[in-house]
C-alpha cells in the first residue's frame, strides 16, 4: 500500500555474484517499517481479543531507525500513546530530524544526554519496575516497547527470508532446497535472530553472517563465546550498530541451552554485577555451527562504499557496506561459494554526509544540501520521504538524561494525550 514506494515491498537486486535484500523502502527509509507497520494492527487486535481496555503506552529506546518507524507506525491509533528516546550526539542529522518532525499527537520524543545502551536499559528498567506498573494500573495504562524486545516486532521480519529466498527460486538464481547465506548488519542482534527463526521454521540456510562495525563486542562473543562489555563505546557512520548490549542475543542463547530458564539468568546476572559471561562449550560449538561473524571499520565502510559505487554502480549506505565488507572476509576465510544474500538495512540517504564523502570526497555541507548533491551526482532519486525534510517543523523539544527518564515519562503521561 502506500506505507512503501516499490511494488515488491522487499526487492532484491543483484550486485556482482551477491544479492542485496533492500529493506529500505517504507516509510523512515530503514528496515525497521516493515515490522511497525504491522505491530499496532497485531497490538490492538491482541487488545481486543484479551477484552483489554487499558491505555498502552509504547516506551521505546533508538538508536536511530526503531525510533522513526514507531513514531510513524503508532501514530494517531486511538488507545495508545508512544514515547521515543534516542541519543542526542549518536543519531545522524536525518534520523534526528526525521523525529523531531513527527506529527501526531499521541507521539513524543526525547533526546537524552547518553548513548543507546544507556536508553535501551533505562527502559528496560521502567519495564520491569513493579511500582510504576502499579501505580500505572491505577490510573488504568500500560506500558509495551516497540524495540525488538517486544516479539511481536521481530516475529514479522522473519517474513522477508523467505520472500526473498522464494525470489531467488523465482529467478532461477537458485533449485528450491538450495541453501543460501544471510549477511546481517548486526547491533541489537533482532534482525538476524528473525533468520535464525526462519532457519529453525525450516528456511535452508547454510551461515547467518553477523557484521560488526567498530563495536565488535558480537564478532568477538561469536569467535569465542565471551561477552564483555567492559570496552569502550564508539559512535560510528554506522549508528544503528553502535549497541554494546545486544538484548536479542538472550533470546539466542535460550534457544542454544535447550531453553533452559535458570542457566541463562545465570548469565544476564553475570552481565549485570560483572559486565561479562561466558557460555559453555556445547553452546560454543552451536553458535560456530550456526554463524560466522567478523567487523568493518570506519576506513573500510568508507572504502567499500567507494568499490561498490565504481564497480557496480550501486550506492549503500554505511550499514550495508559492513555487512559487504564482512562478507567479502567471510569468503577470503572459508572459499564457501553458498549463494549469498546481504541485508541492506537502510536507505543511503539516511547517512547522506558519509556516504557523500565516501564517494566524492569530504564536505563541509549538511546532511540536507548533501543529499541533494548525492542524487545529482549519482542519478539516484532522493525518497519522497525525506524530501524536503529541512523545511518541516521541529515539534519535539525534550530533552533528559537517563537517570530522569522516569520522570519524563511521568511528566508525559501526567499532561495528557492532546499536548
Amino acid at each position: 500500500d502506500e506505507k512503501f514506494d516499490t511494488q515488491e515491498i522487499v526487492p532484491v537486486v543483484k550486485v556482482g555474484d551477491t544479492f542485496i535484500m533492500e529493506l529500505f523502502h517504507g516509510k523512515t527509509i530503514a528496515f525497521k517499517d516493515i515490522a511497525l507497520s504491522i505491530l499496532p494492527y497485531l497490538m490492538k487486535n491482541a487488545e481486543k481479543n484479551c477484552d483489554s481496555r487499558e491505555e498502552i503506552v509504547i516506551l521505546t529506546a533508538t538508536s536511530g531507525d526503531t525510533g522513526k518507524a514507531a513514531l510513524e507506525g503508532f501514530k494517531d491509533i486511538q488507545g495508545i500513546r508512544i514515547i521515543v528516546f534516542y541519543p542526542e550526539n549518536g543519531v545522524s542529522q536525518v534520523q534526528k530530524l526525521q523525529m523531531v518532525t513527527q506529527e501526531g499527537k499521541n507521539t513524543h520524543v526525547v533526546a537524552i544526554d547518553g548513548n543507546f545502551d544507556d536508553a535501551q536499559s533505562a527502559v528496560k528498567g521502567i519495564l520491569n519496575d513493579e511500582k510504576i506498573r502499579l501505580e500505572l494500573k491505577s490510573r488504568n495504562i500500560k506500558f509495551s516497547s516497540a524495540n525488538s524486545i517486544n516479539i511481536g516486532r521481530l516475529i514479522p521480519q522473519i517474513t522477508y527470508y523467505y520472500s526473498t529466498y522464494e525470489k531467488l527460486v523465482k529467478d532461477k538464481e537458485i533449485n528450491r532446497g538450495d541453501q543460501v547465506n544471510f549477511v546481517v548488519p548486526t547491533g541489537n542482534f533482532g534482525n538476524i535472530l528473525a533468520g535464525y527463526f526462519a532457519k529453525r521454521m525450516g528456511l535452508p540456510v547454510n551461515k547467518l553472517i553477523c557484521a560488526a562495525n567498530e563495536n565488535n563486542i558480537l564478532r568477538d562473543f561469536i569467535n569465542t563465546g565471551i561477552y564483555d562489555i567492559n570496552r569502550p563505546f564508539i559512535k560510528t557512520m554506522s549508528p544503528s550498530m553502535d549497541i554494546l548490549i545486544s538484548s536479542n542475543l538472550e533470546r539466542l542463547l535460550y534457544y542454544l541451552s535447550g531453553c533452559n530458564n535458570n542457566y541463562i539468568a545465570g548469565l544476564m546476572k553475570d552481565l549485570s554485577t560483572n559486565k561479562k559471561y561466558e557460555v559453555n562449550d556445547n553452546i560454543k560449538k552451536k553458535l560456530n555451527e550456526e554463524f560466522w561473524s567478523s567487523y568493518c571499520n570506519e576506513e573500510e565502510t568508507l572504502e567499500t562504499i567507494k568499490k561498490v559505487y565504481q564497480s557496480y554502480g550501486y550506492v549503500m549506505d554505511t550499514h550495508t557496506a559492513v555487512a559487504y565488507k564482512t562478507y567479502e572476509d567471510y569468503i577470503y576465510a572459508t572459499q564457501d561459494q553458498t549463494k549469498t544474500v546481504i541485508l541492506s538495512t537502510a536507505s543511503p540517504f539516511k547517512f547522506p554526509g558519509s556516504v557523500y564523502k565516501a564517494i566524492f570526497g569530504a564536505s563541509d555541507q549538511s546532511e540536507l544540501t548533501l543529499m541533494l548533491s548525492l542524487s545529482e551526482r549519482t542519478g539516484l532519486m532522493i525518497p519522497k520521504v525525506v524530501d524536503g525534510l529541512g523545511n518541516k517543523e521541529v515539534l519535539h523539544t525534550r530533552s533528559c538524561t537517563p537517570e530522569k527518564m522516569t520522570n519524563e515519562i511521568m511528566l508525559i503521561l501526567s499532561e495528557g494525550q492532546d499536548d
